[in-house]
């Protein structure tokens, strides 16, 4: 007997049929099992847990029968407490299924630590947009009587500050100048002596 004419056997016909009804009914219980464990068309709101600390948060998700795990803490920002809930993934009022997890961003206990760059021995031009664009705020600005007109010293608070010391961004800065006027007298006596 030929391949193609056992095709078209009764004994063929029959189990195929039996193979398309047990793929049929499989199909149909994949889906309602699907449905069933998906808890599909249930749905949670996600909770505004901006502001909040992580007591709190796991209280309001634990009532909502959702869970949470932190991501790496975001920048410092003042306008939010300390170590509270800055951002969140899923954003609040998005809907999402039972025991789904909740992406927070903490805020952290304050500004990361900066390390000072090198600006002694540069002009109070050259030293102050460095400084700035560190994100340091620039504070009392003093001159002192020296030969040149560069940066002699730094201050944080009354202390003196070096090379790679590490504050607080936005921290304030004082810096110390030369006035150049060591300078100036320096040359007067050139000017006297010739």
């Amino acid at each position: 007997m030929s391949f193609f004419k056992f095709l078209f056997t009764k004994a063929f016909l029959k189990q195929l049929l039996y193979a398309l009804v047990v793929l049929i009914a499989l199909t149909f219980l994949l889906l309602w099992w699907l449905k069933f464990t998906t808890n599909h068309g249930q749905s949670i709101e996600v909770p505004n847990l901006s502001k909040m600390t992580l007591d709190k948060v796991e209280e309001v998700l634990d009532d909502s029968d959702l869970r949470y795990e932190i991501m790496d803490s975001a920048n410092y920002n003042p306008d939010f407490p300390r170590y509270s809930v800055i951002e969140q993934v899923p954003k609040a009022g998005h809907l999402v299924k039972e025991n789904r997890k909740i992406y927070l961003a903490l805020n952290p206990s304050g500004y990361a630590k900066i390390g000072i760059p090198q600006v002694k021995g540069k002009t109070l031009r050259q030293a102050e947009p460095t400084l700035l664009a560190m994100g340091f705020k620039i504070g009392k600005i003093s001159k002192r009587p020296h030969i040149s007109d560069q940066v002699l010293e730094l201050r944080h608070n009354g202390s003196k500050i070096e090379v790679g010391d590490a504050i607080e961004k936005t921290s304030e800065i004082d810096i110390i100048v030369g006035d150049g006027s060591l300078n100036r007298v320096q040359e007067d006596e050139n000017i006297d002596e010739n």
